[in-house]
């Protein structure tokens, strides 16, 4: 249940402040304040977010995976039906793709490798602030869709793991 003072309360200090918008995950549901619409200036339908997710007063639509990632299928390896087994990892927010935690460190996963729940996957820089991005489920890293420092926006694929 959203409180709805909690809510207005939110929009006011997004408005008196320096900030253009703010996400905030709060009890399984998602509020999202932004003072600029986004370039599209559309309004997402209520049934393009999860029962979870609220979005006030203009959202940024999940983006589209394949158009998103700049991936344009190269071969019949690559072509969508090969990754139908594989489950996207998508941004929970917008901001910087970090693979690692520092320039100079390794990244935290590589493609191959097996991931675990909890295991951080990359950071997401968002208005200063490092959000690091970890695993919901166990499986093997098949694909990173996003290069290291590019921005990327709420629903785009990062990852593609294959489960088990």
């Amino acid at each position: 249940m959203i409180d709805l003072e909690f809510v207005q309360e939110l929009i006011r200090t997004v408005d008196g402040s320096g900030i253009d918008h703010v996400e905030i995950e709060r009890g399984g549901t998602r509020i999202r304040v932004c003072k600029t619409p986004p370039a599209n200036s559309g309004q997402v339908p209520a049934s393009a977010h999860s029962p979870e997710s609220v979005s006030l007063p203009a959202s940024t639509p999940p983006a589209n995976p394949g158009d998103s990632a700049g991936l344009v299928p190269t071969t019949e390896e690559d072509a969508p039906a090969a990754t139908d087994h594989l489950v996207e990892i998508t941004s929970p927010m917008v901001g910087t793709f970090y693979r690692a935690p520092s320039p100079s460190a390794d990244a935290f996963v590589e493609v191959g490798q097996r991931v675990s729940t909890g295991d951080v996957l990359c950071i997401i820089e968002a208005m200063k602030l490092m959000n690091e991005l970890e695993s919901d489920r166990d499986g093997v890293l098949r694909e990173v869709c996003v290069e290291d420092g590019e921005p990327v926006e709420y629903g785009q694929v990062l990852f593609r793991v294959e489960p088990g």
